[in-house]
């Protein structure tokens, strides 16, 4: 008899636990969106609305978005909702933030009265201070980025909001193979600095990284599947023998390997920007819909599968998606008027693979989309026949059990 109840209490136990992973399954299958963000641009006169755009990341199940300043209507507008904000100083400020006083001004104006209301959960000091043509304000950089987190401290906001900068690839001397990654000599002072304050506050080195760029520079080069995600070769890095499948884990590796080398090797590293455009002038080689969609698609998969890199296996990449919407009054080339996932009017520049789940007869908005594509999909589906077999056969063997006894 004692046999019976433990033969019963053990099928018991496992029909239980079959359900417990389920549930726990899905719950992850949401949880991993959480690594992927976007970024919200606003040079345009013919955007929508905040409170619209709200709407349209909270029907995306995005609850992460980057703006490139303190915009109080988008402060306000995103207060009591989902959406973690990563708020901007403009690289013409940070002149005037060395200074402690100015710092602590511009947070008690710009940040404490929004907050907690408003989740702004990180700012972002300047913009790829360093590019190939212009360093005067690289200098300004970290004491700024010292006083505004000193203002932070000050408020009691320095248990929430992080304080980082978002980096262009052109700090790296060398990014190929990712093992030789450096930074260039000019920078290396800012970097040992910047990287001893990111070290002591906990917060992420963020760097723009675009294997479009590279593509477009050397097409006959770069394979067009390394770039894009799609199955390919890839290359081994000839010193670590790691394999790398696509350009962008490649190049966070490289900023990894770069930063290890000034003895900083803990660090975290985030995407704040990567994207494809969807239109190019005639010298913009792969600037096409059908590029950007394979690419931003394939970088959603990846997103879900909350993968690292080769060097970081085990530590999920934060990616910000380069952009929500195409900008019409952005200078420069063409492309970069067209890198949005969205027109203005809020349709779509393109199908990333998003699955329309409810449509809006009465709002500009044509779909609530959600954010999973559909190959995640179809394995979801998959697994939970799996699942279910797994269930009913359990259950069988649960009802034979007590029948026999």
């Amino acid at each position: 008899m004692s046999n019976m109840f433990s033969r019963i209490a053990m099928t018991n136990y496992v029909v239980v636990l079959v359900f417990s992973l389920t549930f726990l399954e899905y719950g992850l299958l949401f949880q991993r969106v959480s690594s992927l963000g976007i970024n919200y641009g606003q040079v345009g006169d013919n955007l929508p609305p905040p409170d619209k755009v709200l709407q349209l990341l909270g029907s995306l199940h995005i609850n992460k978005t980057r703006i490139y300043d303190t915009n109080p209507k988008v402060l306000t507008s995103f207060a009591n909702s989902n959406i973690e904000l990563f708020v901007t100083v403009e690289n013409q400020m940070l002149p005037s933030l060395v200074d402690p006083q100015q710092a602590l001004q511009w947070v008690t104006s710009r940040i404490k009265p929004y907050f907690p209301a408003t989740k702004i959960g990180g700012i972002a000091v300047g913009n790829e201070l360093y590019t190939d043509d212009d360093s005067s304000l690289i200098g300004y950089l970290v004491p700024a980025m010292m006083s505004i987190h000193a203002a932070l401290v000050q408020t009691g906001l320095d248990k929430y909001i992080q304080v980082s900068t978002p980096n262009s690839l052109s700090v790296l001397q060398e990014s190929y193979p990712p093992s030789a990654g450096c930074f260039r000599p000019q920078v290396t002072g800012v970097m040992t600095q910047l990287l001893s304050f990111l070290h002591s506050t906990k917060s992420p080195f963020w760097i723009n990284a675009y294997p479009y760029f590279a593509y477009k520079d050397s097409p006959t080069k770069i394979p067009l599947d390394y770039v894009l995600f799609n199955p390919n070769p890839g290359m081994v890095d000839p010193y670590t023998k790691y394999h790398y499948d696509n350009m962008l884990y490649a190049q966070v590796d490289a900023v990894i390997f770069a930063m290890a080398r000034l003895g900083f090797k803990d660090i975290e590293v985030g995407v704040s920007e990567t994207g494809w455009p969807s239109k190019g002038d005639g010298d913009e080689v792969g600037a096409t819909v059908a590029n950007a969609a394979v690419y931003n698609k394939n970088l959603l998969k990846r997103q879900l599968e909350s993968e690292g890199t080769p060097l970081r296996k085990n530590m999920r990449l934060d990616v910000y998606l380069f952009a929500l919407f195409n900008e019409d009054l952005k200078p420069g080339p063409t492309s970069e008027r067209n890198y949005g996932l969205y027109q203005p009017d809020e349709t779509m520049a393109y199908n990333v693979g998003l699955l329309s789940s409810s449509q809006s007869s009465t709002s500009t908005t044509n779909s609530i989309v959600s954010l999973t594509s559909s190959a995640s999909t179809d394995i979801k589906r998959e697994n939970q026949r799996l699942i279910y077999f797994i269930c009913v056969y359990l259950l069988a063997i649960h009802m034979l059990i007590r029948r026999r006894y």
